[in-house]
């Protein structure tokens, strides 16, 4: 295996004030709350659950059957492990209620994020089986996309003139889901699905480089691989930051369900990869895509710094490379609390600034987006408790 680089003095200097930052994401979250009611009060569908990113300056609210529904649930259950304010628990249990109808969505393969970031932190901090049940049939929900012929859970049901059984590399985010419902219910099956998604992605996603493709699109009957696609990168044989963020966190994370050695290696592989990309910036926070053409005048992609930076404060528990890998989480939450915050009182009260949606479809550039601000909580949450 590579030899991952060290940061040397620059990363030892790395100063994280972590009760600021806490107390900085509690002010921006109070202000949250207020944007979202004002919205609320005038919303006549009443399906609107969760707050998105910015639109010119306006809070976009999404309705539950949105991929990024259950981050702010997430989010107000991390400030409620952080900081034990019950004030906290009261809006994350009423943020996460109106998700529930998503437990029986089948229309989509975002289940791991929908439900697990809000139902998942819920039950994880209660242990409340209202929860718990969610989290099952949701799962149950999930594995219904599931392909033996494919060996993989079928990511986009849109597009079907281009992919006829897409498998994106987001999809190894909501592989918890699966694993998890196995724990909780003692059936294997969700377990195999979930291997079995595992390693159909390690054999067709990754490059020699490890480096990621976003989409590969196969045969449904064959399980064939018929495409390699980079949909939201700046080319098919680009590197698309948020994608190669997902693969580092999604394979760390089916390690500590296996202890599958394959996982940790891939995980640990990508990381080399990302850090030491000649066009990674000195900060560690990635542009949108490692070989977008304008590059140092290229947006950031703040979103893809915090799922990376989470991912690195687990992997360090399973790693040799330990210290290497927590100067990095730590170095990229500094230099996020330095550079890449909201300014106090902005933002509609998302906590941090500089995401990147999709840059091909000019969809969500230099925002804020809910993600990057749930992956921010989480790291900070694991920065914590870091041992």
């Amino acid at each position: 295996m590579v030899i991952f680089l060290f940061l040397g003095t620059l990363a030892a200097k790395a100063q994280l004030n972590l009760k600021k930052d806490i107390r900085f994401a509690e002010s921006q979250t109070i202000l949250m709350l207020d944007e979202i009611d004002k919205i609320k009060q005038h919303d006549k569908t009443g399906n609107l659950v969760a707050p998105r990113t910015l639109e010119h300056g306006k809070l976009k609210l999404v309705a539950s059957r949105d991929w990024t529904s259950g981050f702010f649930a997430g989010e107000l259950w991390y400030l409620y492990d952080l900081t034990k304010n019950k004030n906290w628990r009261y809006f994350a249990e009423k943020f996460t209620k109106p998700l529930e109808q998503e437990k029986t969505n089948a229309k989509t393969h975002d289940m791991g994020f929908k439900v697990y970031c809000s139902f998942g932190n819920a039950y994880r901090i209660t242990g409340n089986d209202y929860y718990k049940n969610v989290i099952i049939e949701s799962a149950k929900t999930l594995a219904s996309r599931y392909s033996d012929k494919v060996k993989a859970i079928r990511s986009w049901d849109h597009n079907s003139e281009k992919w006829a059984f897409p498998v994106i590399i987001d999809n190894m985010m909501n592989l918890e889901l699966l694993f998890e419902a196995t724990k909780l219910t003692g059936d294997s099956t969700f377990y195999k699905i979930a291997v079995n998604h595992a390693n159909t992605t390690l054999k067709n996603h990754f490059r020699p480089d490890y480096s990621s493709y976003h989409v590969i699109g196969y045969d449904p009957e064959t399980g064939k691989v018929l495409k390699k696609n980079t949909h939201q990168g700046y080319n098919d044989e680009s590197a698309w930051a948020r994608g190669q963020a997902w693969a580092i966190y999604g394979y760390t994370m089916c390690y500590r369900y296996t202890k599958d050695k394959r996982y940790l290696e891939q995980a640990e592989h990508i990381v080399n990869y990302f850090f030491k990309h000649k066009n990674m910036p000195a900060d560690m926070i990635p542009y949108w895509d490692f070989d977008a053409p304008n590059i140092p005048n290229e947006p950031r992609d703040v979103s893809a710094a915090t799922i990376v930076a989470s991912a690195l404060l687990e992997l360090a528990n399973y790693s040799k490379n330990k210290k290497s890998y927590f100067k990095h989480a730590k170095l990229i939450l500094t230099n996020i609390s330095k550079n890449y915050i909201s300014k106090p009182g902005s933002n509609k009260g998302f906590i941090l600034s500089y995401s990147t949606g999709s840059k091909p479809s000019n969809l969500e550039v230099n925002v804020p987006l809910s993600y990057a601000d749930y992956y921010y909580l989480e790291a900070l949450n694991r920065y914590k408790s870091f041992k």
